[in-house]
């Protein structure tokens, strides 16, 4: 395989996968480690990919970037649904879950069904419906509709919030910068998700391994603000080794 066949092969598992890894290419192009890795260093050059520890993501994205909720859907399904579970086994019976809009707490949604006895809190118009036919409360905050991602926000959404309290939020990011800490493209969503924070006793970041290293429009609130982050073993281990000096403690699932 010439050596432009075999980054293009890169770049498509890394459109289908989300992120790729030096060891496992080796393997599957029976080529050494040291090659792979001369060609993601090429490929981060040209800007086509974002080279991370023992690997590489896609291209960092711009910070006005705002998928859809189908389009976020295609992508790391398999570590949103492992996130979730261990997201769920983080929560007790009789608690007040917050749950925030995106891919990854609607998994979460989906692994709390079994429970019998708990309040969920959250502005995702998609996840009160993923709900609707368990036994659980649930409290929508009302606000007005962002239809990429079926949230609500806005004033009506942050005083719903600010009446409330929670023993624990669920926080999905668009970027997460550890120097600069968790980020969205919407700025009112940002002001609800802030809102969240300060009615919850923990705040738990979920968010897949892609999500590191980038920085989207409107800073939601600092690393400091986090007592916990669950992500998968793709997480760059410069991040990984900085949240856990900060004292937050990471799962990886």
């Amino acid at each position: 395989m010439l050596n432009e066949e075999r980054q293009r092969a890169i770049l498509d598992l890394l459109r289908r996968d989300g992120r790729v890894l030096v060891v496992d290419l080796a393997r599957q192009f029976h080529t050494s480690q040291v090659t792979v890795r001369k060609d993601l260093d090429i490929l981060h050059v040209t800007g086509r990919i974002h080279r991370t520890h023992g690997g590489a993501l896609p291209a960092r994205d711009g910070a006005l970037e705002d998928p859809t909720l189908r389009e976020k859907e295609k992508l790391h399904r398999k570590e949103k649904l492992r996130i979730a579970s261990a997201a769920a086994r983080m929560v007790s019976e009789g608690q007040v879950v917050v749950l925030d809009s995106g891919t990854t707490t609607t998994a979460i949604a989906r692994a709390l069904r079994s429970f019998q006895n708990l309040t969920i809190i959250t502005n995702a118009a998609n996840i009160v419906a993923e709900l609707s036919g368990s036994v659980l409360e649930v409290i929508l905050t009302g606000g007005s509709l962002r239809k990429n991602s079926f949230s609500l926000v806005g004033p009506l959404a942050e005083e719903t919030l600010h009446k409330l309290h929670a023993d624990i939020l669920f926080l999905g990011v668009d970027g997460f910068d550890v120097q600069y800490g968790l980020s969205t493209p919407n700025l009112l969503e940002a002001k609800v998700n802030r809102a969240m924070i300060e009615i919850s006793k923990v705040t738990v970041a979920v968010c897949d391994s892609s999500k590191f290293g980038k920085r989207s429009l409107s800073l939601i609130a600092s690393t400091s603000s986090l007592q916990h982050v669950i992500t998968d073993a793709g997480i760059p281990k410069a991040d990984l080794n900085a949240l856990k000096k900060s004292g937050v403690q990471v799962t990886v699932a």
